[in-house]
C-alpha cells in the first residue's frame, strides 16, 4: 500500500472496488482524474476550496475537521462498510503514515487467500471468505 492512495479525507483507495478492478482501474484520489467515476472527479471533499487554498494533505490539518462533509461520509462509511474515514485520520494523525499503511495491509488481507479485501464487499472477491 502506497502513501499516494491515501485520499485526504482518510479513504484508503488501495481498497476501493474502483481501484482494485481490472477494467478501467482507478488511480486513486490523489491521481488525474483518468478512469474515475463523475463522482470521484467532482468530489466535495477532494474539491474542497481550504485543501486547495491551504495545500493541506489531509482533513484533518483543516481548522475545521471534522467538517459536515467528511462527518457525513464517515457515517455512510460506518454504516454500510464498517470502516471510519475519521477514525482513519485520527490515526494517521497519531500515529503516522508508515504505521497506518502497516496497520491497513494487515486489516485489508484476506487471512484464507492473501488476496486484498474491498471495503466496499462484505467478503473476499478471490476466496468468498466474509471479513
Amino acid at each position: 500500500m502506497k502513501t499516494s492512495l491515501l485520499a485526504p479525507c482518510g479513504m484508503n483507495c488501495a481498497v476501493c472496488r474502483a481501484y482494485l478492478r481490472k477494467r478501467n482501474q482507478c488511480p486513486g484520489c490523489r491521481e488525474n482524474d483518468k478512469n474515475k467515476s463523475i463522482s470521484c472527479r467532482h468530489c466535495k471533499i477532494k474539491n474542497c476550496h481550504i485543501l486547495k487554498r491551504d495545500k493541506l494533505t489531509f482533513c484533518f490539518n483543516c481548522e475545521t475537521f471534522p467538517c459536515e462533509r467528511i462527518r457525513h461520509m464517515d457515517k455512510r462509511y460506518q454504516t454500510r462498510y464498517k470502516m471510519s474515514t475519521i477514525e482513519n485520520l485520527n490515526n494517521i494523525k497519531e500515529s503516522g503514515l508508515r504505521h497506518f499503511l502497516r496497520n491497513e495491509k494487515i486489516r485489508w488481507t484476506c487471512s484464507t487467500c492473501g488476496a486484498t479485501l474491498c471495503v466496499h464487499l462484505d467478503h473476499c472477491e478471490h476466496c468468498g471468505k466474509n471479513r
